[in-house]
């Protein structure tokens, strides 16, 4: 009875170890040269311009009918500026593309905060923000939420 059992483990085991090598084979490769250079400054950049522009997109269609208030997108070389035009208020945020980092900057110059991007162990490509890792949408919350939610 002995040898049965060690025989179905060692059949089972084998299977396993076949079945393994199966999903290796049929697992796809993983592409980190692409991957890696889509995690670029300047398509990180371009990424999050979109997705900017989305968020405006969005925020506009949220405002009341009789709003005396209207967000706008413009784009400059290696910069955009996200505006808020109400009734004697203009308000805004930059966005820059420099050689190492995206620098965020308020309507009058200062700097808000710097993002840089890491291509990990895993494969992600993540933004940071004074040495956290942070996703898009938290990138655009923390430049946008007090111009968009707050500005007025």
């Amino acid at each position: 009875m002995n040898d049965t059992a060690t025989n179905k483990d060692t059949a089972t085991s084998d299977d396993t170890v076949a079945n393994k090598d199966k999903a290796k084979k049929d697992a796809p490769k993983f592409d980190w040269i692409t991957e890696r250079s889509a995690c670029s400054l300047p398509k990180v950049f371009h990424a999050l311009r979109l997705q900017v522009e989305e968020d405006v997109k969005t925020r506009n269609g949220l405002r009341p009918n009789n709003s005396t208030y209207e967000f706008s997108l413009t784009e400059d070389t290696g910069a955009f500026t996200v505006r808020l035009e109400a009734q004697g208020v203009q308000k805004s945020v930059i966005f820059s593309l420099g050689e190492h980092a995206i620098a965020v900057r308020d309507g009058i110059g200062t700097q808000m905060f710097e993002v840089t991007v890491a291509f990990d162990d895993t494969g992600r490509c993540k933004l940071k923000v004074n040495g956290e890792e942070r996703d898009f949408w938290q990138v655009r919350r923390m430049a946008l939420e007090d111009l968009m939610f707050r500005g007025l």
